[in-house]
């Protein structure tokens, strides 16, 4: 058996007719650039996620520097988030000259530890960024007490978790601001790059507007050092037809992950995926733990199985951070974590048949 890992090719064909009449569409208008599909599609998602704004951008990376740049993110300043996370979160905080402050996850969930944040705060700390790893999002509660404490601001990452609940509302409905990907393998992509943030202050979405337009106030009159980060008006047209179908999608995520954990539970040699009874997972990734990693991925591709690990260093031992000082032992639980980590095929579409193959070989 062959399977697919995220099986876009599929989900295309189930959605294609609608999904290439509203390419052409934009293609015979000819409005490439912030065209009406955009405007559309930040309504659609307003309703959604609940959150007053949501504002359309070039990629989830450029989402999180609108963000802070939102928030006056400056050189100088500390911005406090994840080491076991993709490179971007903490990627974008040196871009803007401010340092990242790394804390240490939590080990079931793999997000970060709000017992260890408070530790870190100092007078240059200005705001936290919390990941929703693999679709699920952070304790939260917690970490909006401690930033209310200490006049600091929250950024959520939900690059990967678009569509979770945390006490019942989506996780682009907390914070200050939020942002998600649309990477085309994220839960709900595009067909390139595009992104979005979320948040329910008026002036903070004003301000992200511009920015993502140069900063411009209006045409030819510039307000703000931006950038040129919107999404492209075929990308919003495939986003909107693909929004539409989302909650099915979501709901098989729910029931795929649901099966894989049955067949798994009671595999003692394995870790599974804990969620939290506050939380929903957007399940981007089905990720169990194994200590023969390598091992066990080899064997699996021999049966025709990708696996993938995200991911395989956290971020205070990569190069590029080296200049922050930190080493190997600072973030144990990362560690281990990023040594043992593998996710196996993840998408709505996978069937029984395939679940009863990847466990078996499993």
């Amino acid at each position: 058996m062959k399977i697919d890992f995220a099986n876009l090719q599929y989900q295309h064909n189930l959605y294609k007719d609608e999904i290439e009449e509203a390419i052409l569409k934009v293609a015979r208008n000819c409005n490439f650039i912030m065209g009406n599909e955009v405007q559309e599609l930040e309504k659609s998602l307003e309703d959604f996620t609940g959150a007053k704004y949501a504002v359309t951008c070039s990629n989830g990376t450029d989402a999180l520097l609108l963000a802070m740049m939102a928030l006056d993110i400056k050189p100088g300043d500390e911005v406090i988030t994840t080491p076991f996370t993709f490179i971007a979160t903490a990627e974008t905080i040196a871009f803007l000259g401010a340092t990242p402050v790394f804390v240490d996850i939590d080990e079931k969930t793999y997000n970060i530890d709000p017992n260890k944040i408070e530790d870190k705060i100092t007078s240059k700390t200005k705001a936290i960024i919390p990941v929703s790893l693999y679709g699920q999002a952070a304790d939260m509660d917690k970490i909006q007490d401690i930033a209310t404490k200490h006049n600091l601001k929250i950024i959520i990452d939900g690059a990967q978790s678009f569509g979770c609940t945390y006490n019942g509302k989506t996780d682009s409905n907390l914070g200050d601001i939020s942002t998600t990907s649309f990477f085309p393998a994220k839960p709900l992509g595009c067909y390139g790059d595009g992104g979005a943030v979320f948040t329910n202050d008026e002036k903070i979405a004003n301000k992200m507007k511009s920015l993502r337009l140069h900063g411009q106030s209006k045409r030819y009159h510039h307000k703000y050092i931006g950038m040129g980060g919107r999404l492209d008006t075929l990308q919003a047209a495939i986003l909107n037809i693909k929004l539409k179908y989302y909650p099915k999608d979501l709901a098989l995520r729910q029931e795929v992950a649901f099966k894989y954990t049955k067949a798994l539970e009671t595999k003692t040699n394995l870790i599974l995926p804990y969620i939290d009874e506050k939380a929903t997972s957007a399940w981007a990734q089905y990720s169990v733990r194994v200590k023969n990693r390598d091992e066990v991925q080899n064997r699996l591709k021999e049966a025709g199985i990708p696996t993938a690990v995200h991911y395989p260093m956290p971020l205070h031992l990569q190069e590029c951070f080296l200049y922050l000082g930190y080493k190997k032992g600072d973030f144990p639980i990362s560690e281990i974590v990023s040594d043992e980590i593998m996710s196996l095929p993840m998408n709505p579409y996978v069937t029984d048949e395939e679940i009863e193959y990847i466990v078996g070989n499993l």
